[in-house]
């Protein structure tokens, strides 16, 4: 009661305010329209000018209120399409995962315009395509998904890669992740993915400037990182070793490669080849020689009595091997060789037959039987031509023979 009461006085004193404003402050409004004119007094303007203005601003609300229903439509079209699209991509996925591809194909594309994440569903999209062997859609999927994100050139980029591969397209593989790797060369599934191409095309220089980053980022382990750098060293200094005008290259790569591998048999061996056929004797023996202080072999035994540069000095280093090896087959056959080069015949019958009594083989039968044949002494030639012979068949497969009558 006393809250109207006090609303009734307020309304009386701002209705006697206006009203001295009214009588004390006179005035008019004057519009006029070509020949017509209207007229009023300044107050009653005013009055008409506001309830102008709510008129408008009721009329504004009342369009608006309208057009709601419209908004809320539409949105809500868009909310239960995005929600099917989510569920057909997640059948797609499922599909997918399960190897169902024509399923999972179709799934994924009805839902890419309408999902929130296209990339996923065109990606996905172009595996599926691929497994059913239909490449060129794959690839086709593969550029509406790059079309589809921005930003997405890197993944887009790596997938494309990643089937190239699977389809030994791998030329195609190592130009598209080259392309990749200028942009960014320390991405862990770019050098996972240039490593496999590049062992699918034997790019063995490329492998090996790959190792270090490689290594760096944890993508290899260690064994498998030696025999990656084994196998990149052996067939680029095999490859540079075919001609001795190269010998500069090889001796580049023999430097460039880990003091590990500096003892391994076959790369030595194929050093030494290269500095023989460059006339580089010298050097391949002092080779052979340092590395059987560290690293007994017989391959490497062998090929340094094949060696032919200070005679006398090599067997000297020979015989003092054999104080400590005298049973060693491989290096009494050495001996014999290096004994014939100084022309020391009993010496070289002694080591020849004594490399026979550790390890009776082809070898020093075929040596024993010519260096006999050459004293004259064809009996001893014959016997151990016929062992020769005997162990020769022992290797040969089984056989039909024709019958001797």
């Amino acid at each position: 009661m006393r809250k109207l009461i006090l609303f009734i006085v307020i309304g009386l004193a701002v209705g006697a305010l206006f009203g001295q404003l009214m009588l004390s402050t006179p005035g008019y409004f004057l519009i006029r329209v070509g020949d017509t004119s209207i007229q009023t007094s300044f107050w009653l303007g005013l009055i008409v000018l506001f309830v102008l203005f709510w008129v408008l601003y009721a009329l504004v609300r009342i369009l608006s209120s309208l057009r709601r229903p419209v908004g809320r439509l539409k949105r809500w079209n868009n909310r239960t399409r995005n929600r099917q699209a989510m569920h057909r991509t997640v059948q797609g996925l499922v599909a997918l995962a399960e190897g169902h591809w024509k399923k999972a194909e179709k799934s994924l594309v009805r839902s890419a315009d309408d999902s929130s994440a296209p990339l996923i569903n065109y990606l996905s999209a172009a595996l599926a395509a691929h497994y059913q062997g239909r490449y060129d859609q794959s690839e086709t999927l593969l550029k509406k998904a790059h079309g589809s994100t921005e930003g997405a050139d890197t993944a887009v980029s790596l997938i494309q890669a990643q089937l190239m591969l699977d389809r030994e397209q791998h030329e195609q593989a190592v130009a598209t992740l080259t392309r990749i790797e200028k942009q960014l060369p320390e991405h862990p599934q770019v050098l996972k993915l240039l490593k496999q191409a590049y062992l699918s095309v034997g790019d063995w220089d490329g492998l090996r400037r790959l190792m270090p980053r490689l290594e760096r980022h944890n993508l290899v382990s260690d064994e498998e990182r030696r025999t990656l750098e084994r196998s990149a060293y052996l067939a680029s200094i095999r490859n540079a070793s075919g001609d001795y005008r190269r010998l500069d290259e090889v001796r580049q790569l023999w430097a460039e490669m880990p003091d590990s591998l500096r003892n391994d048999p076959e790369l030595v061996l194929i050093y030494v080849e290269s500095l023989y056929k460059a006339g580089e004797e010298n050097q391949a023996e002092r080779l052979l020689r340092q590395t059987l202080k560290e690293h007994w072999d017989a391959a490497l035994v062998l090929r340094y009595g094949l060696l032919n540069v200070d005679v006398e000095r090599q067997q000297m280093h020979a015989e003092k091997w054999a104080e400590e090896r005298p049973q060693d087959p491989d290096l009494m056959l050495t001996l014999g060789r290096l004994a014939l080069r100084n022309q020391q015949w009993e010496k070289a019958r002694e080591y020849f037959e004594a490399s026979y009594r550790s390890r009776p083989d082809r070898m020093a039968c075929a040596e024993l039987a010519r260096l006999y044949t050459s004293l004259g002494e064809r009996e001893k030639a014959q016997k151990y031509y016929r062992q020769s012979v005997d162990m020769l068949h022992e290797t040969l497969p089984e056989l039909p023979q024709p019958s001797h009558s």
